[in-house]
């Protein structure tokens, strides 16, 4: 069993975790949760957090294909008053902030965050791990292939399960000699990586069982789901549902999700086939 010290407060992964999407952008891949004003945020916060949310994941920036990168400035103006009025809200709350940028992550933390999220694995501001390091939060260390404004552009793999493990050994160990204690492993299901790759990765997502590190799965409402099917984001919560019951069997550990309530039934009845 694994736990995460988020500064002082332990995260129990004896079962999976609901982590629930905040994206605080007017460009969102899925426009169900475009939310203007900060009191929509928090309720949206609030209703995420009475259908069992274990942790609140907050972000300013865009990342879906195709997206400009904002500063650091824009980014916190963006998320800081969510984060100060959530926490305000629910001091248990865990809360993330989704970020690559180490500044931001630092006075988040420092307001009422306790995990950082980095799409970038630390490649985009080289300072991030030494400041999670310092900080002493559980960090989520994401696979990217290239930036989100070129990542989409014909992604190539020898071997996609191969080279994200590959990455993933070097990665978590960069992160142990930092001085990281918690690390949890994201294989970025659909940053850089086709169709074809996102469903290679689900199939073999046991795989990273080996790193001995929690697992996340960001799967909700991703272009894997509606193109397949045919639909639009805003039509794929049973594709959600579907490919998020075959990533807890293979082995995840967290769902970060846009629809909590649809996510934590996923658990209750996965922990209940297990008991079988």
């Amino acid at each position: 069993m694994y736990t995460l010290n988020c500064k002082g407060k332990l995260l129990l992964l004896d079962k999976p975790l609901v982590m629930g999407i905040i994206n605080a952008t007017p460009d969102s891949f899925y426009d169900g949760h475009l939310n203007k004003r900060l009191d929509e945020i928090v309720l949206l916060a609030e209703k995420m957090i009475a259908e069992g949310a274990d942790i609140i994941d907050v972000g300013g920036q865009s990342t879906k294909p195709g997206s400009k990168r904002i500063s650091e400035e824009e980014e916190l103006e963006r998320v800081l008053p969510i984060i100060n009025a959530i926490h305000k809200k629910d001091t248990t709350i865990i809360i993330s902030i989704d970020t690559f940028y180490s500044n931001v992550a630092k006075i988040t933390i420092d307001n009422g965050a306790s995990i950082v999220n980095d799409i970038s694995a630390g490649s985009i501001d080289d300072k991030m791990i030494t400041t999670v390091a310092s900080l002493k939060v559980p960090y989520i260390c994401m696979h990217m292939k290239g930036t989100p404004d070129i990542m989409q552009h014909e992604p190539y793999y020898d071997d996609v399960v191969k080279e994200v493990l590959d990455f993933f050994i070097n990665k978590v160990d960069e992160c142990k000699q930092a001085g990281i204690v918690d690390v949890i492993i994201d294989p970025g299901f659909g940053f850089g990586k086709n169709i074809k790759h996102n469903f290679r990765l689900l199939k073999n997502l046991n795989v990273f069982s080996i790193l001995q590190k929690p697992i996340l799965a960001g799967l909700s409402r991703k272009s894997t789901i509606y193109k397949t099917l045919g639909v639009t984001a805003n039509d794929a919560l049973n594709g959600t549902t579907v490919l998020n019951t075959m990533a807890l069997l293979n082995g995840a550990s967290i769902l970060r999700v846009h629809d909590v309530k649809e996510a934590k039934e996923v658990i209750e009845l996965f922990e209940a086939y297990k008991k079988a």
